[in-house]
């Protein structure tokens, strides 16, 4: 894992990966919108972008994001994300913090060096 962030949630399927990172490489004085990011992976075209968080909402068993481009509903087994825009359903699998592939790391490391 790269020294400039740690993942706390991944979500994935067959098409996409879901992943909120937390940068590790920034000043104390960062923003919490500059230290944590939601990012949205499209395994087909290889495509990375940043959901842009609006709020979230949890409770002892659900958790709940809410995007501009959509909504993420999780428990510690399974995730739904629902596009805003399409209302597109993607049921995905809870992957905890298991290793990102290479592929993804490459499109985070790049998405990194663009987004400050």
């Amino acid at each position: 894992m790269s020294s400039k962030y740690k993942t706390l949630f991944q979500f994935e399927n067959q098409e996409l990966v879901i992943i909120e990172i937390k940068r590790l490489d920034l000043l104390e004085t960062a923003t919490l919108n500059e230290i944590f990011h939601w990012l949205y992976f499209e395994k087909d075209t290889k495509s990375l972008i940043k959901l842009w968080f609006r709020s979230m909402d949890s409770s002892n068993e659900i958790e709940e994001r809410f995007f501009e481009q959509g909504y993420l509903k999780f428990t510690s087994t399974e995730a739904t994300y629902i596009e805003k825009y399409n209302s597109s359903q993607h049921k995905l699998k809870n992957c905890g913090k298991e290793a990102l592939n290479s592929e993804i790391k490459a499109s985070i490391e790049d998405y990194l060096k663009k987004a400050y």
